[in-house]
């Protein structure tokens, strides 16, 4: 049995990610598929008692929205189509998230959308699928956008 990790984020590219993991695997033969929205979150800011608290609630309010939005949605096409999956929204580094999901549920390998996004972020600290492929304890495959 193959379990595929699949990073999800709203976008087509994503949604690309999840047909392209749905071609590797064989339903039949028990393989199943992990989603995984990331919402990017720093721990590293300093904050008072009150900021804390709303920050917290919004970190709740927004797992909700992804959840209700983006993971059931993709979560009801999959089964629809045989395919068994489950799916977990996390707030925090994506590379780091996705690569600690898979190492842990002992994935064989990750797939993921290549952004089209460009930015000062980007070039400062590298991209998600930069970041995994350097650095996943598992095979990891970057699905174009355009593809």
């Amino acid at each position: 049995m193959t379990l595929l990790v699949v990073g999800l984020d709203g976008s087509p590219g994503g949604e690309k990610a999840v047909q392209h993991a749905r071609s590797l695997i064989k339903p039949e033969a028990g393989d199943s598929l992990k989603l995984v929205y990331v919402i990017e979150w720093s721990p590293f800011s300093f904050q008072t008692a009150e900021e804390n608290a709303a920050r917290h609630k919004r970190r709740e309010e927004e797992i909700a929205v992804a959840q209700e939005r983006v993971l059931a949605p993709a979560l009801e096409a999959l089964k629809a189509k045989g395919v068994a999956a489950d799916g977990v929204v996390r707030h925090g580094d994506a590379a780091e998230i996705l690569d600690e999901i898979a190492d842990e549920a002992g994935a064989a390998g990750i797939v993921i959308a290549r952004s089209s996004a460009s930015g000062l972020r980007s070039r400062l600290f590298g991209s998600v699928a930069a970041n995994l492929v350097m650095n996943a304890r598992v095979p990891v495959t970057v699905v174009p956008v355009s593809a």
